[in-house]
């Protein structure tokens, strides 16, 4: 009898899944895997040799890709991530002495750990906001002291779309904001991170909610919406972001072996890819919103995207929490983030156990 010597878990290399690829949980967007069409792009794109930092065939064509939705002065920057991207856009449009005026909700404020102020040394000015969106009234609160000395000068307004609470501006909502700031001498950058999930929400193009509604800046949403790791600032006004192609090397955000960031955005935007993903993503969140109000949880604000934000007693979070996971947010509520990959199986299945918490614990 032939004999089978025992594997050594210490050194064994045979491959195993460190996680369940099967799992799913409500916790962020950025939980998700990469989308299949994407991670093909990847594949495609790996063949022979390509010339390094962006002067390649598919850097190329993002361009083209990007110009298709955004108009023809549009210019794309590929970067690593979403911070990256919002470091550079802000970095390239304000001056030494520039602040930047966002909602007290923005992400640039709130979860980018000082990204803006330790890396660019840019002065944040936040502004309280009930829905996590700017309006021309609000950015009047902080946009004033101009030319005192004593004061960071306010040169950029920064729009979170959709917001970090789940609502989203309408074309006209921004066009309000960017004429108004433009009116002060401010220009306008949108964190796009979400901006698939709020243009399919509204129905309405990506440059309806960029270039036609006078934004300046735009950091490009990827990685939420079912890329690897690919995000990228596109500038729509030229005259306005000065520097990105310095900028982009200074911040650590060039990459050499560009390609691999394009083929994932060329990927996700020269077709629908992004609005089948953000509208199923969308919709998978409308469902969980509706099936909670339902069992008699409360909305803390209107699921218009992919994030639903519930107010659940802590014995009911804590019951859910055994299988799921998710974020506890602010005033006593939970973020429940949906994907393209949730299924309205993954939804029933936390609903039924939404509700059955809900009876146990009245």
């Amino acid at each position: 009898m032939t004999a089978h010597p025992t594997t050594d878990p210490t050194t064994s290399t045979d491959p195993a899944p460190a996680h369940d690829p099967a799992r799913r949980d409500f916790a962020s967007d950025n939980y998700a895997g990469a989308h299949p069409e994407v991670m093909a792009a990847l594949v495609a794109a790996n063949g022979g040799h390509e010339t390094s930092y962006g002067a390649d065939a598919w850097t190329a064509r993002l361009q083209d890709v990007v110009r298709a939705h955004l108009g023809p002065q549009a210019e794309t920057f590929p970067v690593f991530n979403g911070t990256g991207a919002n470091v550079l856009s802000l970095q390239a449009v304000l001056p030494p002495w520039g602040a930047v005026v966002c909602s007290g909700d923005a992400h640039i404020h709130t979860d980018e750990n000082g990204a803006p102020e330790r890396v660019a040394g840019i002065k944040l000015l936040p502004v309280p906001t009930p829905d996590g969106k700017l309006t021309p009234e609000l950015v009047d609160r902080e946009a004033w002291g101009f030319g005192d000395e004593h004061r960071a000068q306010p040169g950029v307004v920064s729009l979170t779309q959709s917001t970090e609470v789940g609502t989203v501006y309408t074309p006209e909502e921004i066009r309000a904001v960017a004429d108004h700031a433009h009116a002060l001498g401010l220009a306008v950058h949108v964190d796009g991170a979400r901006l698939a999930n709020a243009a399919a929400a509204l129905g309405v193009p990506l440059r309806a909610l960029t270039t036609d509604a006078g934004v300046d800046v735009v950091s490009l949403g990827g990685t939420k919406n079912g890329t690897l790791f690919a995000e990228a600032v596109v500038v729509l006004d030229p005259a306005v972001a000065t520097g990105l192609p310095y900028l982009r090397k200074m911040d650590m955000q060039l990459a050499s072996k560009m390609r691999f960031l394009s083929a994932q955005l060329v990927a996700l935007y020269e077709g629908d890819l992004w609005l089948r993903s953000a509208a199923h993503a969308n919709a998978m969140a409308a469902r969980l919103a509706a099936g909670l109000q339902d069992a008699g949880a409360e909305l803390l604000h209107p699921a218009q995207a992919n994030g639903v934000f519930a107010r659940l007693t802590p014995a009911v979070a804590d019951d859910l929490r055994r299988r799921w996971r998710f974020y506890d947010w602010a005033h006593g509520t939970v973020r429940l983030m949906c994907a393209f990959d949730t299924t309205e199986q993954d939804v029933d299945d936390l609903l039924d156990a939404t509700r059955a918490a809900l009876a146990a614990h009245r």
